[in-house]
C-alpha cells in the first residue's frame, strides 16, 4: 500500500506524485456516494480535474462510480477557443459513458441581457455581480436538480492552491474540516443535503497542470483532447505565462492576458476586435450615460448613507451600447475562418429580450428612470431644510 503523502513533503511535486496524491484523495472520499459530479468550467484546472479523474477510473486506480457527471458552466462569455475546446471535451467523454450537462443562467440573468436590458453597469472590483448570477447560482440549481434525482453525491472541483491569495485563504480555513489536517492534499467540505465536495488537484502546481494537458508526463499519453487548452494559455510557454482566463475582456481584471494570448494564435486572430471591450466598459461607467440618486431616503425619512450613488445606464445609452456590441460581433465574424462556428456575444434571442426590456422601461430595483443623469452636477447642503439637495445650473 502506498504511504500517505503530505502536501508539503515536496514543494516541487512531479506529475507522478501529484496524480498519486489525487488518487489517494479520491479513494479517501469515494465512500461518500456512488455518484460523482465534476463542476467543469473549461479552464485549465477544471479540464485537468475532469480528465485525470476519468483516467484514474479507467486505469482502475480509483473505484468506478455508478455515475460520473460533468456539469459545464457556460456563462456565454467564455473565450471562444476555450468554449470550443470544452464542447469537444464533453463530446469526447460522453462517448465514453460520462453524463454531460451544459448549465446556463436564465435569460434575464445572462451577462448582456442583465446589463443592457436592466441597465446594470459592468461589474467591477466593488460591484462584482457577474460570478454569482452567471455561474454560481445556475450551478447550484443544477446540483439541486441532480440531488433530487440521485440523492447524495460527491462533487469534484478544480480548486487549486496558488490560483489567488483569497482562494488560498479559503482553502486554509476549510481544509481542516471533517477531521482532516492541513497538508493532506484534501480540500473537502460537506454540502448540506447533497453530499460532499472534494478538490482532488488542490496540491497540483501549474507545471503539473501543463505537463498533464500537453501529455508531457512520462507514461501519461492519455488521449484526451487537452492540447488546445494548453495552447490557449500560451503553448510551450504556458506554464511561464500562466495567463488567467475568464470572461472575454473581463471587466473586473486589470488586464485580459488570456485574450491577449489567444489573438496571437493564427486560427483565433479574428477575435482581435474583442480587445475593444475594455474601452466599452469604461464608456458604460461614465457619468453621462448613467443615472444618479438624489438624496435617497429610508422608510423612516432619514437620508441613506449612499443616497447620491450612481446607478443604471439610461435607456438611450443601452440602445447605443447594444449597437456597438453587435457591430463588434459582426467584425469578428467577418474575419472568422470558415470551419469555426459563428461567434455570438449576443444571440438573436438575447437581442430580442434586451430590446423588449428597454422598450418597456426596465430598471433595477429601487430605480424608476426619473433620477437625474449622473453628470448633472449637484450637491447636498448641510443647511438645506430637511436635507434637500439644491441643484446647480440648468436644474436650479
Amino acid at each position: 500500500m502506498t504511504a500517505p503523502i503530505t502536501l508539503f513533503d515536496d514543494l516541487r511535486l512531479d506529475l507522478d506524485t501529484a496524480i498519486d496524491l489525487t488518487a489517494q484523495a479520491v479513494n479517501a472520499y469515494a465512500h461518500v456516494s456512488p455518484h460523482w459530479v465534476v463542476t467543469f468550467s473549461g479552464g485549465k484546472d477544471s479540464t485537468a480535474t475532469l480528465t485525470v479523474l476519468h483516467w484514474l477510473i479507467e486505469s482502475g486506480r480509483v473505484p468506478r462510480p455508478e455515475s460520473l457527471t460533468a456539469l459545464y458552466a457556460d456563462t456565454r462569455m467564455e473565450l471562444p477557443p476555450l468554449h470550443h475546446a470544452a464542447m469537444g471535451q464533453l463530446a469526447h467523454l460522453a462517448e465514453r459513458g460520462v453524463r454531460t450537462r451544459v448549465v446556463q443562467p436564465p435569460m434575464d440573468k445572462r451577462f448582456w441581457v442583465y446589463m443592457l436590458g436592466r441597465g446594470v453597469p459592468p461589474p467591477g472590483a466593488h460591484f462584482r455581480w457577474c460570478t454569482g448570477i452567471m455561474k454560481l447560482e445556475p450551478m447550484q440549481v443544477a446540483l439541486a436538480s441532480l440531488s433530487a434525482d440521485l440523492g447524495q453525491f460527491l462533487v469534484m472541483t478544480g480548486v487549486r492552491i496558488g490560483e489567488s491569495a483569497a482562494r488560498d485563504a479559503r482553502i486554509a480555513i476549510s481544509c481542516s474540516k471533517d477531521g482532516s489536517e492541513c497538508g493532506q492534499g484534501y480540500f473537502q467540505q460537506e454540502i448540506q443535503g447533497q453530499g460532499a465536495m472534494l478538490a482532488p488537484i488542490v496540491h497540483w502546481r501549474v507545471c503539473n497542470i501543463f505537463d498533464w494537458l500537453t501529455n508531457q508526463g512520462v507514461g501519461y499519453a492519455h488521449g484526451y483532447p487537452t492540447l488546445d487548452v494548453a495552447a490557449i494559455y500560451g503553448g510551450d510557454e504556458a506554464a511561464e505565462i500562466n495567463a488567467r482566463t475568464g470572461c472575454i475582456g473581463c471587466p473586473v481584471a486589470s488586464r485580459d492576458k488570456g485574450l491577449e494570448v489567444v489573438v496571437q494564435l493564427p486560427e483565433w486572430a479574428h477575435l482581435r476586435p474583442l480587445l475593444e471591450l475594455r474601452g466599452l466598459w469604461e464608456d458604460m461607467r461614465a457619468d453621462n450615460v448613467r443615472l444618479r440618486k438624489r438624496g435617497e431616503r429610508k422608510k423612516d425619512g432619514t437620508l441613506t448613507g449612499n443616497g447620491d450613488r450612481k446607478g443604471p445606464m439610461t435607456l438611450e445609452a443601452r440602445l447605443m451600447f447594444l449597437d456597438r456590441v453587435l457591430d463588434l460581433q459582426g467584425r469578428v465574424n467577418a474575419g472568422k475562418p470558415a470551419h469555426l462556428p459563428v461567434f455570438e456575444l449576443i444571440n438573436a434571442e438575447e437581442e430580442a429580450r434586451i430590446r423588449h426590456l428597454i422598450s418597456v422601461g426596465t430598471w433595477p430595483d429601487r430605480w424608476t428612470g426619473d433620477e437625474p443623469r449622473a453628470d448633472e452636477f449637484f450637491y447636498r447642503s448641510q443647511f438645506a431644510e430637511g436635507g434637500q439637495l439644491p441643484l446647480i445650473g440648468d436644474l436650479a
